[in-house]
């Protein structure tokens, strides 16, 4: 996702890429279904945590100085390539580890359903954010 497809302000985004592996290379393509292809509601708790992010981001821009690579993503290294996904796993599961928790990576998606719905936020809403026709099971 780019910084382009957010819009802090009116509180959405517009999935418009995936980061996949294609013959070896990440490569950012089109979602894998047409459904996939959507904006999604931000709520203010998200907004502001991309806002804390962004400004991190800036940080990690001016401390790399010229081996900052600007590829217009919102989650990047600090180098600002995109996060290989096998390292975001190596980094995973050694925490879920130590805070002796027994979760998938995916399981986090069903977190956020739950944390959603308990700040507040519509079923509906919910529902968008996640891409699920129904909110019947995350």
């Amino acid at each position: 996702m780019h910084w382009s497809d957010i819009d802090l302000s009116g509180g959405s985004l517009e999935i418009r890429t995936a980061l996949q592996r294609v013959n070896g290379e990440l490569t950012l393509t089109a979602p894998k279904t047409r459904r996939s292809e959507r904006p999604v509601p931000l709520p203010a708790v998200c907004a502001d945590a991309l806002r804390r992010h962004r400004a991190r981001q800036a940080e990690e821009r001016r401390a790399a100085g010229e081996q900052w690579q600007e590829t217009g993503l919102v989650f990047t290294t600090r180098r600002g390539t995109p996060i290989e996904p096998r390292n975001l796993n190596r980094h995973f599961y050694p925490i879920r580890e130590r805070l002796g928790l027994e979760v998938r990576f995916h399981d986090l998606r069903h977190t956020c359903v739950t944390l959603l719905l308990g700040l507040g936020i519509p079923p509906h809403i919910v529902r968008d954010i996640v891409g699920h026709s129904a909110l019947d099971g995350p």
